[in-house]
C-alpha cells in the first residue's frame, strides 16, 4: 500500500515519545548476568553509535529531499535516531556498564563510517542516501534490536526497544516508499545520476569503509551468540522489499542487491576479501583518524526528549 506523507508525518508527530517516559530505575537491572555483561556492553556500544550514523544519514537526506514534507519527516527520523542512541546509552548506565558521564568509543569501522559521512554525505545524491540508508535500517538495526529483545531479559529494555521499534517501523516505510519514488526517474535521470555515482570518490571510499563495516557486525553478532543467518534473513528483506517497486531500477540498489547475494552466500570468494579489510582496520592508527565531529558528540543517558 502507497504511503501518503502527510498522513505519515501527522502519525509521526502523534507517537512522539521521550527518555523521561522511562522509568529507568525500575526493577529488572539484576536480570543481566556477569557473564552476559561483557559481550553485552561492546554490543550495545556498536549499537548506541550505529544509531548516530543512521542519524547523519537522515540528516543529510533532509537537505536533498524533493519536498517540504518528506524533508521534515527526515528531521524527525534525524531526531529519532539520536534519540534511540540516548536511550540505549542510559540501559548501558542502567545495568553498570559505564561510569559517571562516560560514552562508549565507537570502534574503528564506526569511526571510519563517521569520517566519511562527515566528508561525504551531504555531497552524495539522493538515488545513493536514499539506497543505502534502508540497507544499513534493514540489515543492521533490523537484526541487531530484534536480538536484543529475545536475549536480554530486562523489562525496562522491551519497554525501550518497543518504543525503538516502532520508530524504526516508520523510518523503513518511509525508506522504501523513498526508494519506489526515486526509481520513477526519467530514465535519463537515472543513467546519469548512476554514472556520476559510479565515478564518484565518495562512494568508491563508501565502498572501501562499508564492506568491514558489516563484517565486523557480523563477528560481533556471532561474539553475542546470534545466528549470521539472522542478519542475512533481514538482508533479503532489503532485496524482497526493494524488488516490488520501481528502486528496482537505480543502480546503487541493484549493486547493493548483488552485494548482499555475496554476503548470503558463506561460500563466495567475496569473503576473504571482506575478512582481510576487517583485520586491516583493526590495524589502522587510530592517531590518523580525525577528531570526532561536533555532532557525533551528542550524547546523553539523561531523560530528555
Amino acid at each position: 500500500m502507497a504511503i501518503v506523507l502527510e498522513d505519515m508525518l501527522q502519525t509521526i508527530k502523534d507517537r512522539q515519545w521521550a527518555l523521561a517516559d522511562i522509568d529507568w530505575d525500575a526493577p529488572g537491572a539484576e536480570m543481566i548476568t556477569d557473564e552476559q555483561r561483557p559481550k553485552l556492553k561492546a554490543f550495545m556500544a556498536d549499537l548506541v553509535w550505529i544509531e548516530n550514523v543512521g542519524a547523519r544519514g537522515f540528516a543529510a537526506l533532509a537537505k536533498k529531499a524533493p519536498d517540504e514534507t518528506l524533508a521534515e519527516i527526515y528531521r524527525y527520523f534525524h531526531a529519532e535516531e539520536q534519540k534511540h542512541a540516548n536511550a540505549e546509552l542510559a540501559l548501558m548506565r542502567r545495568w553498570g556498564m559505564l561510569a559517571d558521564d562516560e560514552v562508549p568509543e565507537p570502534n574503528i569501522n564506526i569511526r571510519l563510517a563517521i569520517e566519511w559521512l562527515d566528508t561525504f554525505a551531504d555531497r552524495m545524491s539522493l538515488s545513493v542516501l536514499g539506497t543505502v540508508i534502508p540497507m544499513l535500517e534493514v540489515a543492521l538495526d533490523g537484526a541487531l534490536l530484534k536480538f536484543l529483545l529475545e536475549e536480554v531479559h530486562d523489562p525496562v529494555c522491551h519497554e525501550a526497544f518497543r518504543k525503538i521499534n516502532s520508530d524504526e517501523s516508520r523510518h523503513l516505510a518511509v525508506d522504501f516508499h523513498a526508494l519506489d519514488m526515486l526509481g520513477q526517474a526519467k530514465l535519463r535521470k537515472l543513467v546519469i545520476e548512476s554514472v556520476g555515482s559510479v565515478v564518484s570518490p565518495g562512494v568508491l571510499i563508501g565502498a572501501l569503509m562499508y564492506v568491514p563495516l558489516l563484517n565486523k557486525m557480523r563477528d560481533n553478532i556471532v561474539a553475542m551468540g546470534l545466528q549470521e543467518e539472522r542478519l542475512y534473513e533481514a538482508m533479503k528483506r532489503f532485496k524482497r522489499n526493494g524488488e516490488r517497486g520501481a528502486g528496482r531500477r537505480i543502480l546503487t540498489y541493484q549493486v547493493l542487491k548483488v552485494h548482499a547475494g555475496w554476503v548470503i552466500d558463506r561460500s563466495s570468494p567475496y569473503h576473504l576479501f571482506a575478512d582481510a579489510m576487517v583485520t586491516l582496520t583493526d590495524r589502522y592508527p587510530r592517531r590518523l583518524l580525525r577528531a570526532q565531529p561536533t555532532w557525533s558528540k551528542e550524547l546523553t543517558y539523561e531523560a530528555i526528549a
